[in-house]
């Protein structure tokens, strides 16, 4: 298994820079089920914080982008129910997937609540206003 960082995974979602972006499609096609590549929860992070934040990819567009790492049989994910279910709560609300992420893997871990003083998280995701 390989590990990959945040920068190969944007430039071959990307496909931005000239000289990275082919050697990055070239590695996504050398990985194979028997040595497949590893993503880590920081590198999805970090991604999608960057379609949405620097590239202003919209939202179907990002999901079609996680949806389609997460079927491909020669990648691994670190806690991959909890990128499973953050998914799917991005999906179906209006949070951002920093703050999915956040709701799922505290969900896996046995937290009874998620306070927070976003709004829409705590609408969305049912965390919890932290109140004064």
């Amino acid at each position: 298994m390989i590990g990959i960082d945040t920068n190969i995974l944007a430039r071959y979602i990307l496909g931005d820079d000239p000289k990275h972006s082919p050697r990055a499609r070239t590695f996504f096609r050398g990985l194979t089920r028997e040595n497949p590549g590893w993503i880590p929860m920081a590198s999805i992070q970090e991604l999608v914080w960057l379609m949405d934040r620097t590239y202003k990819m919209p939202k179907d567009a990002i999901l079609t982008v996680l949806e389609g790492l997460e079927s491909r049989n020669t990648l691994v994910f670190e806690r991959a129910a909890d990128f499973s279910k953050a998914l799917h709560l991005y999906r179906s609300s209006s949070a951002d997937f920093g703050d999915c992420l956040i709701a799922a893997s505290a969900q896996a871990a046995g937290c009874s609540k998620v306070v927070t003083f976003d709004k829409i998280a705590a609408r969305d995701l049912g965390m919890e206003l932290l109140s004064s």
